[in-house]
């Protein structure tokens, strides 16, 4: 379990900056759908640094917002998770 939230997140945030890179070099992006569809499937703290590091997305309200907040969320579902497996 705690492998898979690893990968996630560590793909999200390099996601962001692949998307980062190909806005400044005017090619195809990752969609939108994409970078929240790794949030919501355990990325979403990977994500939001992400956004963070790379200045990426940070003027979306949807991104500014939702992504730390569901952050919070997937970090109160870890605890929870791992509390109860301990």
């Amino acid at each position: 379990m705690s492998g898979v939230i690893f990968v996630m997140n560590v793909t999200g945030f390099f996601i962001m900056g692949a998307d980062k890179n190909r806005a400044k070099k005017n090619l195809y992006r990752i969609s939108e759908s994409t970078l929240w569809n790794v949030a919501f499937l355990g990325g979403a703290i990977g994500v939001t640094a992400g956004m963070k590091h790379y200045r990426h997305k940070t003027k979306h309200a949807q991104f500014k917002y939702g992504l730390p907040f569901l952050s919070i969320i997937e970090i109160a579902i870890i605890i929870y998770i791992f509390n109860l497996l301990a």
